[in-house]
């Protein structure tokens, strides 16, 4: 296994500005992880992913641009597209993105991987933290569950994606949310 390597879960360029700093500052060799299949429409994931391209740039860190393929995300979240935002359809969502990652990581031999979406103000730290623990159960690597948020992440983060002129989405990202 790598040692003092981490996959960061990026949701996107201005939420994983800060994480990506900070676990550097941690020693971490960051590499992150850009698996987000909920993201509607095409434009939109490549708008993001661009974002990302930016941010992981000014870093100097390694991005992992993983498959798109929205099927996999409508297979797995059916039969909850009603569910209202932060329902059952977003911890499916979260439990397949995560899911994805730890796989990642450990067909990487990386022992360790967190995710960006902590950093959300409108997330559940402790909801993630379930999700991407029983993640990391399952496939035998470690979920190091971090408050991205705390100590001012969320107001830093937007800090960076100001300086580099990130774009700026304005919801999470699936056809669900714009209804």
């Amino acid at each position: 296994m790598a040692q003092n390597k981490i996959v960061l879960h990026a949701c996107c360029g201005i939420c994983s500005g800060y994480p990506i700093s900070y676990l550097k500052d941690m020693g971490y060799e960051v590499v992150v992880y850009f698996y987000n299949p909920n993201i509607f429409p095409k434009e939109e994931y490549q708008k993001r992913l661009e974002a990302e391209r930016i941010l992981c740039a000014h870093f100097g860190v390694e991005l992992v641009e993983a498959e798109y393929n929205q099927n996999e995300y409508y297979d797995f979240v059916k039969g909850l597209e009603n569910e209202p935002e932060k329902g059952l359809r977003c911890d499916k969502c979260f439990e397949l993105r995560l899911k994805k990652t730890a796989e990642y990581a450990k067909s990487n031999g990386i022992e360790q991987f967190t995710t960006s979406i902590t950093i959300s103000p409108h997330k559940n730290f402790d909801k993630l933290t379930k999700i991407g623990s029983d993640a990391a159960e399952n496939t035998g690597v470690e979920y190091l569950s971090i408050n991205f948020k705390k100590k001012d992440g969320f107001l830093k983060t937007n800090q960076i994606a100001r300086e580099l002129n990130l774009y700026r989405q304005y919801y999470c990202g699936c056809k669900f949310a714009l209804s």
